[in-house]
């Protein structure tokens, strides 16, 4: 009996691999096209007599209520060309980064048949790290002078969880994140439990769209922090079940176990070892479950409200 069981599992394994294979194949086949234009290198070799021309090409990146005397200032500042030269180092070519966008653009494609592949245009922010990349139904933004690598000198005096994430790995898991958040209906309710679940719908379209990443790059952890949320994912969950958090509607519990922080806040002496978003990762792992014993569209999990797919997904943290 115990040997034909575990031919059963083995069985099971090797079917669940043929079907993701068969997955991973049809998404190969999807025909997705679209436009890179490196904005920062074709502003950087602007002069003053060429940016008219330069405007005229992209009218759309230059608003109208700045005169041109602004663009000339910037074109001749000396902060603007250290990040110009710095691009011009970390990313003298991009054919990398875009072939992981265009099979994410395949893969969402594949996900949502009415996606279409915006334009692809690299341009520098003087370091807005809080608008890496910007997404719009025509455009992706990508801000290069946000992805130098964290030991970067420009960010000298940045708190270490906000820069460790501005390394080439982040361009893709960052976009495939800002186009999820365009299928991701808001929480539905104030509950702890309805944002938790918000952040584990984005992280689950990320499953599908970047299967090629790994689970830490998706969330934005470290390879340390992610084994911590595997190792602790019990307690973790205990913690919040323990204190009745899960309904409760207290938005300080955003900021404690959702929003970017050093760590996220138990109030216990482990607080310093814990990675932050450990909600996140819990709403992951719930949805994660729920999508595995349910049969169900991914269309409607994401119509689904926080209540009932905590009701049936049966979640069980790992131990």
């Amino acid at each position: 009996m115990l040997n034909r069981f575990w031919f059963l599992i083995l069985l099971l394994s090797l079917l669940s691999c043929d079907s993701k294979s068969e997955t991973e194949e049809k998404i190969e086949q999807v025909e997705v096209n679209f436009e890179l234009i490196r904005f920062d290198q074709e502003f950087a070799e602007t002069t003053e007599k060429s940016l008219p021309e330069l405007k005229s090409k992209y009218p759309f990146l230059f608003p109208k209520q700045y005169p041109d005397s602004v663009w000339v200032q910037k074109l001749n500042d000396s902060i603007q060309k250290e990040i110009n030269t710095e691009i011009n180092k970390a990313y003298p070519e991009f054919s990398e980064v875009t072939d992981e966008l265009y099979s994410l653009f395949q893969h969402v494609k594949f996900y949502f048949s009415e996606f279409h592949a915006p334009k692809v245009i690299t341009v520098t922010s003087e370091v807005d790290y809080k608008n890496k990349v910007i997404y719009t139904d025509d455009y992706l933004f990508i801000s290069l002078d946000t992805y130098l690598g964290e030991e970067h000198e420009f960010y000298v005096g940045m708190q270490e969880y906000l820069k460790k994430n501005f390394s080439k790995d982040q361009i893709v898991p960052d976009a495939a994140n800002e186009i999820a958040r365009k299928y991701v209906p808001k929480a539905d309710s104030r509950t702890f439990l309805a944002h938790m679940l918000y952040y584990g719908k984005l992280l689950y379209l990320k499953d599908l769209f970047i299967p090629f990443k790994t689970d830490a790059e998706k969330i934005g952890y470290s390879e340390k922090e992610i084994e911590w949320a595997r190792a602790n994912e019990d307690q973790i969950w205990r913690y919040f079940i323990e204190n009745e958090l899960i309904y409760d509607t207290d938005s300080e519990l955003y900021t404690r176990f959702l929003y970017p922080a050093p760590f996220s806040k138990f109030y216990l002496q482990l607080d310093a070892e814990s990675p932050a978003r450990l909600g996140q990762y819990i709403g992951w792992n719930i949805i994660r479950s729920f999508m595995d014993k349910n049969d169900v569209s991914i269309q409607k999990m994401l119509n689904t409200s926080a209540e009932e797919i905590f009701n049936k997904a049966n979640y069980k943290p790992r131990k």
